[in-house]
């Protein structure tokens, strides 16, 4: 299984336990998204994240979601938008993200004496492989490892909530089927039920 796979799997319940939004949450995020990618001129100003934040979290999304021949990446489906529009419409979810992005900066400028823009690739994924694996993380990361599960899930149902994300899981439901005439017996049977009259 592919990453993008297997992050997608995790948007098939959006927001589950980690981050606590009413249901209609992340389709109101998904119409923001797409009414402002209508408009391909239009710039973005973040309401939430500092510009230092939302360049980060742009390269965090492309690196949790990269582009690939099937889809663009995370930053191409207004993911980060997405985000910034949930933290607005819904400010308790704010802490953990801009802690998190403090705390990677912190971790990162530790390490490598930059912040988390400023280190390298190689550098960038050193951290993130410690603390993306929450069962092989090292000790004393564990703040790490929260920020990045929440952030992970958060960038999987900003994605596959969007247009994009929704065409790379090639989903073929609401859509009228005339000719429908019921689920197959032999379904039926291999599930052991029955229609009723």
């Amino acid at each position: 299984m592919k990453r993008r796979e297997a992050v997608g799997l995790l948007a098939v319940a959006p927001f589950v336990g980690r981050l606590p939004l009413p249901p209609a949450a992340a389709a109101q995020g998904a119409k923001f998204v797409r009414e402002l990618l209508r408009d391909p001129a239009q710039t973005y100003t973040p309401q939430f994240f500092t510009p230092h934040e939302w360049q980060t979290v742009r390269v965090l999304v492309d690196l949790v979601l990269p582009k690939d021949a099937r889809s663009g990446a995370a930053t191409d489906a207004g993911v980060p938008e997405f985000m910034d529009f949930i933290l607005v419409a819904y400010p308790e979810n704010q802490q953990w993200m801009r802690g998190g992005l403090a705390w990677l900066d912190r971790e990162c400028h530790d390490r490598f004496g930059t912040d988390c823009l400023g280190a390298g690739a190689t550098q960038r994924t050193a951290v993130l492989d410690d603390i993306a694996w929450p069962d092989r993380a090292p000790q004393g990361l564990h703040h790490g490892v929260e920020f990045f599960n929440n952030f992970r899930d958060f960038t999987a149902s900003g994605f596959w909530s969007s247009q994009m994300g929704v065409a790379d899981l090639q989903y073929m439901g609401n859509v009228f089927n005339p000719n429908w005439q019921g689920c197959p017996p032999e379904q039926l049977a291999k599930l052991g039920v029955r229609y009723t009259d």
